[in-house]
């Protein structure tokens, strides 16, 4: 006999919108399994969904009927917000001049009970704020997700391009971030008791001051699922790309992080920070930090110091090994002063990228690669 989900899939039907009104029905209607797709056009901001439920094998679907003419969300306090989902996805949409964030998903303040098993993909998300604690993407209580081949650019001065508070087991991959050297805001933030998530193969062009904010500063009652004395653990950065920003990585409050196989290029300020904003009782001082395989790319007269060492935290407890670091501008000057001694770095080999003005940091295939690669 077909089980229940089985007759629900049949039932639920692909949906073709082409204005506000139908899309906004569809939505309310829209059962597992379907597939909403949204004609090339602009529609206004605001799109509510609360208690949207796909299934594992039969998610629901919003995207563009033509992802090369997506279709365009603009205005409102938000473009979607999605509360209290699962098995839901957004692709090949374009969100912009949202005035609180681009997009929200949350868990609708049962903060023992994420949102799960979401997916963005093939987004563009522009232009949110600008002024003020705003994000491009804010995640607040979801759990099993993946933030795919996404480009966000210009959120919020205070805010980030992507923001994690409470969210567990995700992954940010391949998506591009755009924003500005500027003090305050970040490309990618978790806090508030995030853990177990991946940032991959993303590129940072001048993507805030802190362009990765590995933890944060959280008021207690929005911890999810509740404080357990740390702002984020167990955090995954690598294969990523930096051009700018005061720091390509901070580790803030953060319990256990690997940042490894990156190319930082010219940071203004530091490569890294390791920092405490929460100090409340409790709550562990910036630990278990591991700095392996990047390559670090600057200039002696810009970059201040390679790791920013803040009051309360651990440096003691943090790993660099492998790490391959150059100064444009004083290649004898390469060798960084470290909170910890360096296991196996390279200072001062001239890495050859195929076009570094253009931003092309690709490694040339005839020249070898400086960094060594320590064992996973």
């Amino acid at each position: 006999m077909p089980t229940l989900l089985a007759l629900l899939t049949c039932l639920a039907a692909d949906v073709d919108v082409k204005d506000d009104a139908g899309l906004r029905r569809a939505v309310a209607e829209a059962r597992p399994g379907a597939t909403i797709r949204v004609a090339p056009g602009d529609y206004a901001g605001g799109v509510f969904a609360r208690d949207l439920h796909g299934a594992a094998e039969a998610p629901i679907v919003i995207r563009a009927a033509d992802p090369a003419h997506p279709p365009v969300f603009r205005g409102g306090s938000f473009a979607f917000r999605i509360s209290r989902a699962s098995h839901v996805e957004l692709r090949d949409l374009v969100v912009e001049k949202a005035t609180d964030n681009g997009i929200n998903v949350d868990d609708g303040g049962e903060l023992t009970s994420p949102s799960h098993h979401v997916v963005l993909a093939g987004l563009t998300v522009r232009d949110v704020g600008p002024d003020g604690n705003h994000d491009g993407i804010k995640l607040s209580g979801l759990a099993d997700f993946r933030v795919e081949g996404c480009t966000i650019e210009r959120w919020g001065r205070g805010g980030s391009g992507i923001d994690m508070v409470g969210c567990r087991d995700g992954e940010i991959v391949g998506c591009t971030f755009r924003h500005g050297d500027e003090e305050g805001a970040n490309a990618v933030q978790m806090k508030g008791g995030t853990r177990a998530i991946g940032v991959r193969r993303c590129r940072f062009e001048h993507a805030g001051h802190r362009a990765v904010n590995l933890g944060g500063s959280t008021g207690l009652p929005f911890f999810r699922p509740r404080p357990e004395g740390f702002e984020a653990k167990d955090l995954v950065v690598e294969d990523c790309t930096f051009i700018g920003s005061a720091a390509a990585v901070a580790f803030v409050g953060v319990d256990g992080a690997a940042v490894r196989r990156n190319v930082i290029y010219r940071p203004k300020s530091w490569a890294f920070r390791i920092l405490q904003e929460n100090r409340g009782e409790g709550f562990v001082p910036s630990r278990g930090g591991k700095v392996e395989g990047n390559l670090i790319v600057h200039r002696a007269d810009e970059m201040r110091t390679a790791v920013n060492v803040g009051a309360d935290t651990a440096p003691e407890t943090f790993t660099f090994a492998g790490n391959a670091w150059y100064a444009l501008d004083a290649p004898a000057r390469s060798r960084p002063s470290l909170p910890v001694a360096e296991a196996g770095g390279v200072y001062g080999v001239e890495p050859h990228f195929l076009d570094a003005e253009a931003g092309d940091l690709r490694l040339d295939p005839r020249s070898p690669d400086p960094r060594t690669r320590p064992a996973p």
